[in-house]
């Protein structure tokens, strides 16, 4: 997958991620993709390691991991945040 796609996966993630655990963080809306594509980049690396996906497509399961590696991203920056 390249780049772009992983970009536009990021930001897909990073939306569903701030729609499941809304709240102040802080940063605005750049803040916020730049965790979802964080989180895309590491979902996507663990759902990997872990066997549950490749890094090669764009489909559900794709989708869903990148928003677990954002949930997890958006849940370390709140925490450092506070």
């Amino acid at each position: 997958m390249g780049i772009i796609s992983w970009v536009v996966l990021g930001l897909i993630a990073g939306a569903l991620a701030k729609l499941i655990m809304p709240g102040k963080d802080g940063g605005g809306i750049l803040i916020t993709m730049a965790l979802g594509i964080a989180g895309a980049i590491v979902g996507g690396w663990l759902g990997a390691f872990f066997g549950l996906g490749s890094t090669g497509d764009i489909g559900f399961g794709s989708i869903v991991t990148a928003t677990v590696g954002a949930l997890l991203i958006l849940f370390i920056y709140k925490q450092v945040k506070k």
